[in-house]
């Protein structure tokens, strides 16, 4: 009888001790997949304090020359080329004077951001994805996806960079940063730009609501 009691209570204590280990795996599941998605927001693209701080200035450049419905899209260009950081946010030199480094003055900066960014717009008849390539490329990538598909593409972004990539004698002076671009000899500008614009612009919208 005894021998039987001692038998129960085992099954018993081993029952408990069962449960309270399947508790505590269930709990460091829990753990884990809340770390997971942690890690996950906090490794996606991030809007910087200097964007956030020129906000007015994009927002009245933005009224003045029409453009003020892409708000996001502007500051995410300003994102991607500057973090909002140095004299020249939009990097907006080569559009101004033809060469880096004329603009000094950040609110000039962001004036001819806007302005270049609404010219593109314009010539782009509206294709967003299109005119914030051309911020990249220069208002020359329209014409050459106006005379094959007409419509802005990741293949013709490549395209148009292996092309301009290919007839510039000075290679030296491309520094090819982004990944892969070297092995597709496509140098020339930022061949993933508008994915990183829209990436951006996607997390000023969603912050904005």
């Amino acid at each position: 009888m005894k021998n039987k009691k001692r038998h129960i209570t085992a099954i018993k204590n081993t029952v408990i001790l069962f449960l309270m280990l399947s508790g505590v795996f269930i709990i460091l599941s829990l753990l884990t997949s809340e770390n997971n998605d942690i890690t996950e927001i906090s490794n996606g693209p991030e809007v910087s304090e200097e964007v956030r701080q020129y906000k007015p200035l994009v927002e009245m450049y933005a009224e003045e020359y029409g453009v003020a419905s892409y708000m996001e899209v502007i500051l995410a260009i300003m994102m991607q080329e500057s973090g909002g950081r140095g004299r020249d946010p939009m990097q907006a030199s080569e559009s101004y004077c033809g060469e880096r480094n004329c603009i000094g003055d950040p609110e000039l900066s962001i004036e001819q951001g806007v302005s270049y960014f609404s010219e593109t717009l314009e010539k782009a008849d509206g294709d967003v994805k299109l005119a914030v390539q051309s911020y990249n490329f220069g208002r020359g990538f329209i014409d050459y996806v106006e005379e094959r598909s007409g419509e802005f593409s990741q293949e013709t972004a490549i395209n148009f960079s292996q092309y301009m990539y290919e007839r510039d004698p000075n290679k030296e002076k491309y520094r090819c940063l982004r990944e892969g671009s070297r092995e597709l000899d496509a140098c020339y500008g930022d061949i993933y730009y508008v994915e990183a614009v829209m990436s951006y612009r996607d997390v000023i919208k969603a912050e904005a609501q």
